[in-house]
């Protein structure tokens, strides 16, 4: 809002010292991460002492981990820190007609609606299951269906993409070396040296014009597995205290990089990828999520005074997957989002190996011989002796050791 305030005054030729500051990205997001802390330290505090009030605290199942029943009556549902703390910076500092940030807001919302029925129905209705499994895949499968169809159709979602010789077209004036804005669903393959992927080369057999009128059958299906997934992830991947706010700063600081070089014409055309026209408000909404987990991270870490609860932590994972399709880096996010995928696959096995075991062996083997000593694996480790602080700490080391790996392929063709 206080761009286009900015943009109403200097068309009636108003002038008032510093406000034109606010026509550069880099300002407006470092305001926004500035504004989502402070509001996420302020009013978090605030928020936990009503949820306390409200008597939103955890009810802990006896896993037999240290220190675990000390947890009981932790108030949960703090997801609604981040969201509010993520929102009101982006509705000030971004120009919130943009298509990516109205995406990203609704998926804010969309995945936090969710989590907090699950919560409300654990916490007030005192229904230990909560929102059934089947409920919680149908709303992450109607968030994907959401994004992918928008980003299939929208016009003002396209892309430019460099000219082969676009080394020796002009180095003056870099906007001569990139094609004219295209709408096709191309994504970044980590890796390689030609490293677009067009989802139509997917229906090979088709000629190319059939194959690119009919790319969305591959691309939306694609588009809610990622969303469906890397929610789960992250929403498996919160069971000890700053774990899951953690990893997720490493991996949206990240994204937030990718969004300033992609939608900056300079940038992109000396890393030689992508230009995404538009994209660079999405930097701005990208920090301000930053700043609103790390405000969160200061009453989460251990001893928690608050957990993140299905509110939080399905919604990151949501907005996470969202971000990296619309970045067009959804193939990093194996590497990016590791930890919530061995988490993730952590449960897989587990249940996997346990039915094999069980049907081959019978029960009493396969219970005395599991895979894991608990999945998800931070739990094992927890067993295994390991204070969950140095766990998460380590999980944090390894996640941005992922995210370096990512920013290499920048420049690693």
């Amino acid at each position: 809002m206080l761009y286009y305030l900015y943009e109403y005054l200097t068309a009636h030729d108003i002038h008032i010292p510093g406000m034109n500051l606010f026509k550069y990205i880099s300002f407006r997001a470092a305001m926004a991460v500035l504004l989502s802390l402070i509001i996420a330290l302020a009013y978090g505090k605030r928020i936990i002492n009503f949820l306390r009030k409200k008597q939103m605290g955890e009810l802990v199942r006896d896993l037999g981990l240290e220190g675990q029943k000390q947890k009981e009556g932790t108030p949960t549902m703090g997801g609604l820190i981040i969201i509010l703390a993520t929102i009101i910076p982006v509705l000030l500092f971004t120009r919130i007609t943009n298509v990516y940030i109205v995406l990203l807001i609704i998926s804010v919302l969309w995945m936090g609606a969710i989590g907090f029925l699950d919560d409300y129905l654990k916490k007030v209705k005192k229904n230990k299951d909560g929102l059934s499994g089947q409920f919680k895949v149908i709303g992450q499968v109607g968030l994907g269906l959401i994004v992918g169809i928008t980003m299939y159709f929208h016009p003002d979602i396209t892309v430019k993409r460099k000219y082969a010789d676009a080394g020796v077209i002009n180095r003056n004036n870099v906007e001569q070396n990139f094609m004219p804005e295209e709408k096709i669903p191309v994504s970044t393959l980590p890796f390689t040296k030609n490293n677009e992927f067009d989802y139509s080369g997917i229906l090979f057999w088709m000629d190319d014009a059939k194959a690119h009128e009919w790319a969305w059958i591959v691309f939306i299906p694609i588009v809610i597995f990622i969303v469906t997934a890397v929610s789960n992830g992250a929403n498996i991947t919160d069971g000890i205290d700053g774990l899951a706010a953690g990893t997720s700063v490493v991996i949206l600081l990240t994204l937030a990089f990718f969004a300033y070089l992609s939608g900056n014409i300079i940038f992109a055309d000396y890393l030689n990828i992508m230009f995404l026209p538009h994209m660079g408000e999405t930097t701005i909404f990208a920090l301000a999520l930053v700043g609103a987990v790390i405000g969160f991270f200061w009453y989460n870490t251990y001893p928690a005074q608050v957990f993140m609860g299905d509110t939080g932590s399905l919604m990151l994972g949501g907005v996470i997957a969202v971000l990296a399709i619309i970045l067009r880096k959804e193939l990093l996010i194996p590497v990016l989002c590791g930890v919530f995928l061995i988490e993730l696959l952590s449960v897989i096995l587990q249940v996997w190996v346990f039915k094999y075991r069980k049907r081959k062996y019978g029960l009493e083997y396969a219970q005395n011989n599991r895979l894991f000593k608990m999945s998800p694996l931070h739990h094992h480790f927890q067993k295994e002796g390991f204070h969950e602080s140095k766990i998460v700490n380590r999980m944090i080391i390894l996640g941005v050791m992922l995210a370096i790996i990512c920013l290499i392929t920048l420049k690693t063709r």
